[in-house]
């Protein structure tokens, strides 16, 4: 492998440093237009529920059974993130809203997570359409909570917060986009900059001659510029 002069290379990316500059500036318009024509606006809609046992308590044992109710309901946060995205409630939800969507379609745009060490759940749609996302959300919840009665015969899952309309799409962020398309840009023109010194096999100083051949040079003709006629 030849050996590559560190100082050489950093004269030659000087002289070529309008390709650089015009590959980034490609990227950068080529990105961005593709983040405002072609890409897909998905929009995201949050509801967080609770669980909480609503039941009456003994007055002489409220500590306890409060106890021993949070214990079970942090027991069965795994089994309700489950649950939430069953057949039996998203069927219903699909039905209600008379959505065409099939259950898997809509199994895929909803995600469900839960807070360490705590009884919150929070149920999350992405949609292209803001107001379906929030629609979703919403209904599932209220699914899942009627659900949960039939299913174990208790009341505990409370709603704290609905779903609301998002007026930005969680995907789209255009100025940091331009700058990474810029920042590939600048990477990949430096890259085929490289490539073509690498493999520039040109002679373009009496130093590089005399390195190749190891005799001195006796002398240099210079190019003659034509006459302008």
């Amino acid at each position: 492998m030849e050996e590559i002069n560190l100082t050489d290379l950093l004269k030659y990316f000087i002289s070529r440093i309008l390709i650089i500059i015009l590959i980034t500036i490609f990227c950068g318009l080529l990105g961005s237009m593709y983040s405002l024509f072609l890409q897909t606006p998905m929009y995201k809609s949050k509801t967080t529920l609770l669980l909480a046992n609503v039941s009456t308590f003994d007055s002489n044992n409220v500590s306890g059974n409060l106890s021993t109710d949070i214990t079970l309901n942090q027991k069965l946060v795994s089994t309700y993130r489950e649950i939430i995205k069953s057949k039996r409630v998203l069927k219903q939800v699909i039905r209600k809203l008379d959505l065409d969507l099939e259950y898997d379609t809509l199994k895929n745009m909803i995600s469900v997570d839960s807070i360490s060490n705590t009884e919150v759940i929070s149920v999350t749609v992405t949609n292209k359409s803001p107001e379906a996302a929030a629609y979703i959300a919403n209904e599932v919840a209220n699914t899942f909570c009627d659900e949960i009665v039939n299913i174990y015969q208790i009341q505990n899952v409370n709603i704290i917060d609905k779903a609301e309309v998002s007026s930005n799409p969680y995907n789209i962020n255009l100025v940091k986009q331009i700058i990474i398309y810029l920042l590939i840009g600048f990477v990949l023109g430096c890259g085929i900059v490289f490539i073509i010194y690498y493999f520039d096999t040109t002679i373009k100083t009496k130093e590089e001659i005399e390195e190749k051949v190891g005799l001195p040079v006796l002398g240099i003709i210079p190019l003659k510029k034509e006459a302008r006629k």
